[in-house]
């Protein structure tokens, strides 16, 4: 794997070859932070694509006071809110009682939905339910093991917020596995 400085470097002379490259080390992390906001699939992939942009745009302003990857996820929930909040869609607003209402359409006995999916496809089910801030905060921490203040860098919240948004949104994870189908040991 080449240097942070003199993949930039290389970039920043014009290797093409060089930018695909931080693309291809970038593209899932990036992925995954647009996935866990937007939801359609073709807004996603421009959306993936406008990230790379900015990323091709701002890499001269890079100053590597953090991490390349935590640069890119920065640019890359900031575009994904934005996209989000253009939709007008508040994900504050949403009270907690109907942030799991449209999970199950049909009454269903908990052992056949356990039949019917996994416990792990079950609990991803429950994570896409999670408000955007909360699914971001849970993806960035388990999903590509950040640590609280790279995830405070990223989405710009003080490390206690990263923390009491963790607490939450496993509380809450808990709380609907529990509900929906009577199984604790799923988390």
């Amino acid at each position: 794997m080449i240097d942070e400085r003199a993949l930039i470097s290389r970039i920043l002379q014009g290797d093409r070859q060089a930018f695909r490259l931080l693309i291809t080390q970038h593209e899932r992390l990036v992925a995954h932070m647009v996935a866990r906001v937007v939801k359609h699939d073709e807004e996603r992939e421009e959306l993936c694509q406008d990230v790379f942009m900015r990323v091709f745009e701002k890499i001269g302003d890079f100053n590597f006071q953090s991490k390349l990857s935590t640069w890119i996820a920065t640019i890359a929930y900031r575009l994904a809110i934005n996209h989000l909040r253009k939709q007008k869609m508040s994900f504050l607003d949403i009270p907690e009682e109907e942030r799991f209402t449209d999970l199950f359409v049909e009454e269903r006995n908990p052992a056949a939905i356990l039949e019917d999916e996994d416990s792990d496809g079950m609990v991803l089910k429950l994570v896409d339910k999670l408000p955007p801030q909360y699914k971001m905060v849970l993806m960035l921490y388990h999903v590509e093991g950040m640590r609280y203040d790279e995830i405070g860098e990223i989405t710009g919240m003080p490390e206690g917020t990263v923390k009491s948004y963790l607490f939450r949104a496993r509380t809450l994870l808990k709380d609907k596995v529990i509900k929906y189908l009577g199984k604790e040991e799923l988390l």
